[in-house]
């Protein structure tokens, strides 16, 4: 049963993205494992990044899971909390990027390349599950969002492979980290907004019934 304080009645979510979400949380975390793995062996930033942002997404689906079912304004608050994970997410990858740029180590391109195909495939997938929902609450555009930005994130990995393979230096994958950063901060700062909007929505509909008076029964 929903909080007193959740605004409108709950509804209910649109008929299979909930059977979405949990495909989108087992491939993000089964890449993130995968991801990790491999930025390690190869040094690579930008692929580093993407695994942090598989395990981001994963967290934001569970975190989607639990608040389904609640009305407008638990929805809100949840979108709201994965828009914020978003923009610090992108602020990490920044600082990662300018911490490996003063080391000056250049990352293994075959291992980046090959692991950015996989995750990209893997992304692909998740996205067209997802695409029906991606017009839906605050929620529902925040999932699209993230895994709009995978597919993105994972061309951006293939090409600084090649970029590092063709030119022997980091840049090309600093160059994609610093991308995916951004993408990550701006992504969060709209899903940010979104959220505002339906808490606020929520709330003024929550109003007039905070103001009906209780009718008392009669003797």
């Amino acid at each position: 049963m929903a909080c007193s304080c959740s605004g409108p009645e709950p509804q209910s979510p649109a008929p299979g993205f909930r059977r979405a979400l949990w495909i989108a949380l087992w491939v993000n975390l089964a890449m993130f494992f995968v991801e990790g793995a491999a930025s390690l062996q190869s040094g690579s930033v930008s692929l580093m990044a993407d695994a942090i942002d598989f395990f981001g997404d994963s967290a934001n689906y569970i975190l989607s899971l639990s608040v389904l079912s609640l009305g407008m304004l638990w929805r809100g608050r949840a979108a709201m909390v994965k828009g914020i994970t978003m923009a610090v997410f992108g602020t990490v990858v920044w600082a990662r990027a300018l911490w490996v740029m003063e080391q000056g180590t250049t990352p293994e391109p075959f291992t980046m390349g090959s692991v950015g195909l996989l995750a990209l495939v893997a992304n692909l997938a998740v996205l067209f599950v997802l695409f029906r929902f991606r017009e839906g609450d605050s929620d529902m555009r925040s999932v699209w969002l993230c895994s709009r930005n995978d597919v993105i994130s994972n061309l951006a990995v293939v090409a600084a492979a090649l970029g590092v393979f063709g030119t022997g230096s980091a840049w090309p994958d600093l160059t994609v980290a610093a991308i995916m950063g951004t993408l990550a901060i701006t992504a969060g700062i709209s899903v940010i907004r979104h959220a505002r909007a339906d808490i606020a929505e929520a709330n003024t509909s929550a109003a007039p019934m905070a103001r009906t008076p209780v009718k008392s029964s009669p003797e």
